[in-house]
């Protein structure tokens, strides 16, 4: 099974991400994104990712790389669909229905959420067999993590081609089973739940509660920095996820970060989270 012609669903920062990555291993993407002007920003992005990388010696020319990027204006056939748009079910298994209608039979369907589970995406296909969640993470390019979410209906097929697409473009695959928010998030988003009580109950301010995570946990980045990486609304809604999908409420956010979701303070793409970046 091999994937030489990747469609990837929404261009934002992780399918952009996804796209430059498939392309620099001399595949050859489909972008696709019903939002306005969504495709042009991700090529854009690309572009850029792409220049920064070669000004560090990167190998990789950034106009071959491009070349090899078709912008689409719907789904369109290919050997592989990676799905990475909003964080919401309905959204994501309107998607996976709609592909599974338009790509060949015999296409792979991959999803890049971070915490829906995959079998909620695979109900809404005919072909569940071939349906498994590769969990990039930010920035793509940089990243060498790729999780990868099988169900119990998931092939060993299917797997293995997934694994070897990771590994061959550039990334470390590690195989999880499909829970709410499978392991990276089952396990970070409490860590960022935490930081954010840290700072709602004055325990420390944001930089502080950062640095000491940094060089107590040699971590690179302090867990409220790396929320307003994610996006403070979508590190809200992993967390309803897995405190719905798995029933405990320990995974409920906490307030301080619903009041900055709902003052429009999402993080970096806003301009203003946790930190300010204007």
């Amino acid at each position: 099974m091999r994937f030489e012609r990747v469609l990837v669903v929404g261009a934002g920062q992780m399918g952009a991400g996804i796209a430059q990555v498939a392309a620099v291993s001399g595949r050859h993407v489909l972008l696709h994104d019903a939002a306005p002007g969504a495709v042009e920003k991700g090529l854009a992005a690309m572009r850029k990712s792409l220049d920064r990388l070669a000004a560090k010696g990167a190998p990789d020319e950034p106009e071959e790389v491009l070349a090899r990027v078709e912008a689409v204006d719907d789904l369109a056939p290919a050997d592989l669909m990676v799905e990475a748009v909003v964080e919401d079910a309905a959204v994501k298994e309107d998607v996976f229905r709609r592909a599974d209608e338009t790509l060949p039979a015999e296409a792979v369907l991959a999803s890049n959420t971070s915490s829906i589970p995959i079998a909620t995406l695979a109900a809404a296909t005919s072909r569940s067999e071939r349906v498994i969640g590769m969990h990039f993470f930010n920035p793509v390019p940089v990243m060498a993590l790729v999780e990868v979410v099988r169900t119990p209906a998931t092939s060993d097929e299917t797997v293995a081609a997934v694994v070897e697409l990771a590994r061959e473009l550039g990334k470390t695959p590690a195989e999880a089973n499909d829970f709410p928010g499978f392991v990276s998030n089952r396990i970070l988003m409490p860590f960022v739940n935490e930081a954010a009580y840290a700072l709602a109950d004055g325990v420390a301010e944001a930089e502080a509660i950062d640095t000491i995570a940094k060089l107590g946990f040699n971590h690179p980045m302090g867990p409220l920095a790396l929320a307003d990486l994610i996006g403070l609304d979508t590190c809200v809604s992993i967390m309803e996820v897995l405190r719905d999908g798995l029933g405990d409420a320990k995974y409920e956010p906490c307030p301080l970060l619903r009041e900055h979701v709902a003052a429009g303070r999402l993080g970096r793409k806003s301009g203003a989270g946790f930190y300010d970046y204007s």
